[in-house]
Protein backbone atom coordinates (compact mmCIF):
# COMPACT_ATOMS: atom_id res chain seq x y z
CA UNK A 1 0.00 0.00 0.00
CA UNK A 2 1.12 3.40 -0.71
CA UNK A 3 1.21 6.50 0.96
CA UNK A 4 -2.06 8.09 -0.87
CA UNK A 5 -3.63 4.62 -0.33
CA UNK A 6 -2.97 4.42 3.28
CA UNK A 7 -4.61 8.23 3.63
CA UNK A 8 -7.59 7.63 1.65
CA UNK A 9 -8.28 4.43 3.97
CA UNK A 10 -7.88 5.92 7.07
CA UNK A 11 -10.43 8.78 5.53
CA UNK A 12 -12.90 6.34 4.87
CA UNK A 13 -12.21 4.88 8.24
CA UNK A 14 -12.76 8.03 10.10
CA UNK A 15 -15.65 8.38 12.35
CA UNK A 16 -16.58 11.81 13.35
CA UNK A 17 -17.71 10.36 17.16
CA UNK A 18 -14.29 9.38 17.69
CA UNK A 19 -12.78 12.50 16.04
CA UNK A 20 -14.74 14.47 18.81
CA UNK A 21 -13.34 12.32 20.89
CA UNK A 22 -9.70 12.83 20.30
CA UNK A 23 -10.36 16.46 20.24
CA UNK A 24 -11.44 16.87 23.27
CA UNK A 25 -8.36 15.06 24.52
CA UNK A 26 -6.21 17.40 23.00
CA UNK A 27 -5.80 16.23 18.92
CA UNK A 28 -6.37 19.08 16.48
CA UNK A 29 -7.12 19.09 12.56
CA UNK A 30 -6.39 16.90 10.43
CA UNK A 31 -7.45 14.18 11.54
CA UNK A 32 -10.56 11.18 11.12
CA UNK A 33 -11.04 9.81 13.83
CA UNK A 34 -10.15 6.39 13.11
CA UNK A 35 -10.17 3.56 15.89
CA UNK A 36 -6.99 1.95 16.27
CA UNK A 37 -8.31 -1.77 15.90
CA UNK A 38 -9.78 -0.58 12.64
CA UNK A 39 -5.84 -0.28 11.23
CA UNK A 40 -4.94 -3.78 12.19
CA UNK A 41 -6.09 -4.92 8.80
CA UNK A 42 -3.55 -2.18 7.12
CA UNK A 43 -0.59 -2.73 9.21
CA UNK A 44 -1.32 -6.57 8.87
CA UNK A 45 -0.23 -5.83 5.14
CA UNK A 46 2.20 -3.22 5.76
CA UNK A 47 3.97 -4.61 8.04
CA UNK A 48 7.09 -2.09 8.87
CA UNK A 49 8.03 0.08 6.62
CA UNK A 50 9.95 3.31 7.71
CA UNK A 51 9.71 5.38 4.56
CA UNK A 52 6.09 5.25 4.30
CA UNK A 53 5.97 5.71 8.49
CA UNK A 54 7.74 9.13 8.09
CA UNK A 55 5.45 10.45 5.38
CA UNK A 56 2.66 9.71 7.23
CA UNK A 57 4.15 10.94 10.85
CA UNK A 58 5.19 14.59 8.34
CA UNK A 59 1.32 15.26 7.87
CA UNK A 60 0.61 16.13 11.22
CA UNK A 61 -2.73 14.28 10.68
CA UNK A 62 -3.22 12.55 14.13
CA UNK A 63 -4.40 8.90 12.62
CA UNK A 64 -1.75 9.07 10.29
CA UNK A 65 0.86 9.80 12.82
CA UNK A 66 -0.64 7.05 14.92
CA UNK A 67 -0.81 4.55 12.09
CA UNK A 68 3.39 5.73 11.33
CA UNK A 69 4.17 4.10 15.19
CA UNK A 70 1.86 1.36 14.46
CA UNK A 71 3.80 0.63 10.78
CA UNK A 72 7.75 2.41 11.90
CA UNK A 73 10.74 -0.38 12.26
CA UNK A 74 12.33 0.57 15.78
CA UNK A 75 15.37 -1.10 14.53
CA UNK A 76 16.62 1.34 11.89
CA UNK A 77 15.86 4.63 13.81
CA UNK A 78 18.16 7.13 15.56
CA UNK A 79 18.01 9.00 17.92
CA UNK A 80 17.74 12.21 15.63
CA UNK A 81 14.50 10.46 14.36
CA UNK A 82 13.46 10.14 17.86
CA UNK A 83 14.01 14.17 18.83
CA UNK A 84 12.47 14.78 15.08
CA UNK A 85 9.07 12.47 16.14
CA UNK A 86 9.00 13.76 19.76
CA UNK A 87 9.05 17.92 18.54
CA UNK A 88 6.03 16.66 16.44
CA UNK A 89 3.75 15.19 19.37
CA UNK A 90 2.34 18.35 20.26
CA UNK A 91 -0.28 16.09 22.85
CA UNK A 92 0.08 13.14 25.18
CA UNK A 93 -1.54 10.87 22.59
CA UNK A 94 1.28 11.21 20.37
CA UNK A 95 4.08 11.45 23.17
CA UNK A 96 3.20 8.96 25.02
CA UNK A 97 0.92 6.26 23.05
CA UNK A 98 3.02 6.40 19.66
CA UNK A 99 6.56 8.22 20.43
CA UNK A 100 7.29 6.41 23.66
CA UNK A 101 5.66 2.95 22.49
CA UNK A 102 7.97 3.13 19.53
CA UNK A 103 11.27 4.01 21.30
CA UNK A 104 10.70 1.30 23.60
CA UNK A 105 11.67 -1.19 20.92
CA UNK A 106 14.34 0.10 20.23
CA UNK A 107 18.31 -0.64 22.25
CA UNK A 108 18.75 3.08 22.61
CA UNK A 109 15.50 3.67 24.88
CA UNK A 110 16.90 3.80 28.12
CA UNK A 111 19.30 7.10 27.04
CA UNK A 112 16.80 8.63 25.18
CA UNK A 113 13.90 8.73 27.41
CA UNK A 114 16.38 9.88 30.42
CA UNK A 115 17.63 12.94 28.35
CA UNK A 116 13.78 13.65 27.42
CA UNK A 117 13.15 13.31 31.60
CA UNK A 118 15.57 15.77 32.52
CA UNK A 119 14.67 18.45 29.80
CA UNK A 120 11.93 19.95 31.53
CA UNK A 121 9.74 20.19 29.00
CA UNK A 122 6.04 18.97 29.48
CA UNK A 123 5.79 16.04 26.68
CA UNK A 124 9.14 15.23 26.49
CA UNK A 125 9.01 14.43 30.39
CA UNK A 126 6.04 12.37 29.58
CA UNK A 127 7.46 11.08 27.07
CA UNK A 128 10.08 9.55 28.75
CA UNK A 129 8.26 8.65 31.98
CA UNK A 130 5.78 6.74 29.91
CA UNK A 131 8.78 4.67 27.47
CA UNK A 132 10.23 3.82 31.24
CA UNK A 133 6.70 2.33 32.01
CA UNK A 134 6.22 0.40 28.30
CA UNK A 135 9.68 -1.04 29.25
CA UNK A 136 9.33 -2.26 32.60
CA UNK A 137 6.18 -3.79 31.18
CA UNK A 138 7.51 -6.02 28.65
CA UNK A 139 10.97 -6.69 29.05
CA UNK A 140 12.77 -8.85 31.76
CA UNK A 141 13.49 -7.48 35.21
CA UNK A 142 17.42 -8.32 34.23
CA UNK A 143 17.50 -6.19 31.71
CA UNK A 144 17.16 -3.21 34.33
CA UNK A 145 19.77 -1.70 37.15
CA UNK A 146 17.93 -2.08 40.04
CA UNK A 147 19.78 1.32 41.66
CA UNK A 148 18.93 3.38 38.76
CA UNK A 149 14.85 2.65 39.00
CA UNK A 150 15.56 3.10 42.51
CA UNK A 151 16.96 6.35 41.96
CA UNK A 152 14.09 7.09 39.53
CA UNK A 153 11.51 5.91 41.94
CA UNK A 154 13.32 8.87 44.70
CA UNK A 155 12.96 11.12 41.55
CA UNK A 156 9.06 10.98 41.35
CA UNK A 157 8.75 11.02 45.16
CA UNK A 158 10.74 14.55 45.77
CA UNK A 159 9.47 16.16 42.09
CA UNK A 160 5.87 14.80 41.20
CA UNK A 161 3.61 17.57 42.80
CA UNK A 162 5.81 20.42 41.30
CA UNK A 163 6.23 18.65 37.89
CA UNK A 164 4.13 19.93 34.48
CA UNK A 165 0.23 18.31 34.66
CA UNK A 166 1.24 15.70 31.62
CA UNK A 167 4.89 14.66 33.60
CA UNK A 168 2.51 13.65 36.55
CA UNK A 169 0.30 11.70 34.86
CA UNK A 170 3.15 9.44 33.21
CA UNK A 171 5.22 9.47 36.63
CA UNK A 172 2.23 8.53 38.49
CA UNK A 173 1.89 5.42 36.27
CA UNK A 174 5.78 4.64 36.89
CA UNK A 175 5.02 4.35 39.99
CA UNK A 176 2.56 2.08 39.69
CA UNK A 177 4.17 0.19 36.91
CA UNK A 178 7.33 -0.20 39.04
CA UNK A 179 5.64 -1.49 41.88
CA UNK A 180 3.56 -4.41 39.38
CA UNK A 181 5.29 -5.11 36.51
CA UNK A 182 9.44 -4.74 38.56
CA UNK A 183 9.44 -7.06 41.04
CA UNK A 184 12.59 -6.29 42.81
CA UNK A 185 11.24 -3.23 43.75
CA UNK A 186 7.68 -3.95 44.71
CA UNK A 187 8.06 -3.12 48.27
CA UNK A 188 9.88 0.15 47.46
CA UNK A 189 7.57 1.33 44.86
CA UNK A 190 4.59 0.63 47.17
CA UNK A 191 6.36 2.78 49.97
CA UNK A 192 6.91 5.71 47.17
CA UNK A 193 3.22 5.29 46.33
CA UNK A 194 2.42 5.91 50.00
CA UNK A 195 4.74 9.15 50.50
CA UNK A 196 3.68 11.01 47.52
CA UNK A 197 0.01 10.22 48.29
CA UNK A 198 -2.94 11.71 45.84
CA UNK A 199 -1.45 13.89 42.53
CA UNK A 200 -3.51 16.83 41.77
CA UNK A 201 -3.66 17.42 38.39
CA UNK A 202 -5.20 19.95 36.59
CA UNK A 203 -6.52 20.48 32.59
CA UNK A 204 -7.23 23.83 30.38
CA UNK A 205 -11.03 21.97 29.44
CA UNK A 206 -11.43 19.55 32.39
CA UNK A 207 -11.83 19.50 35.83
CA UNK A 208 -9.16 19.18 38.45
CA UNK A 209 -8.64 15.14 38.86
CA UNK A 210 -6.71 13.09 40.94
CA UNK A 211 -3.98 10.43 40.98
CA UNK A 212 -3.65 7.77 43.40
CA UNK A 213 -1.32 4.96 42.74
CA UNK A 214 -1.46 3.70 45.89
CA UNK A 215 -5.51 2.66 45.31
CA UNK A 216 -4.55 1.44 41.50
CA UNK A 217 -1.28 -0.99 43.12
CA UNK A 218 -3.75 -2.56 45.90
CA UNK A 219 -6.13 -2.99 43.19
CA UNK A 220 -3.68 -4.79 40.81
CA UNK A 221 -2.68 -6.67 44.14
CA UNK A 222 -6.28 -8.11 44.41
CA UNK A 223 -6.54 -9.33 40.77
CA UNK A 224 -3.21 -11.15 41.18
CA UNK A 225 -1.63 -9.14 38.72
CA UNK A 226 1.72 -8.64 40.26
CA UNK A 227 4.45 -9.52 37.65
CA UNK A 228 2.56 -8.38 34.93
CA UNK A 229 4.55 -8.49 31.82
CA UNK A 230 2.99 -7.77 28.16
CA UNK A 231 4.01 -9.90 25.43
CA UNK A 232 3.79 -7.22 22.57
CA UNK A 233 3.81 -3.89 23.46
CA UNK A 234 2.57 -2.26 19.75
CA UNK A 235 -0.74 -3.14 18.58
Amino acid sequence: MDFETVMQELERLGKERLKKTYMSNGAREPLFGVATGEMKPMSKVIKKNQKLAERLYATGNYDAMYFAGVIADPDVMTESDFERWIDGAYFYMLSDFVVAVTLSETAIAQEVADQWIASGEELKMSAGWSCYCWLLGNRPDGEFSESKIAGMLDRVKDTIHGSPERAKYAMNNFIYTAATSYMPLHGRAVETAKAVGPVEVQSDKKKGKRLNASENIQKAIDRGQLGFKRKHVRC
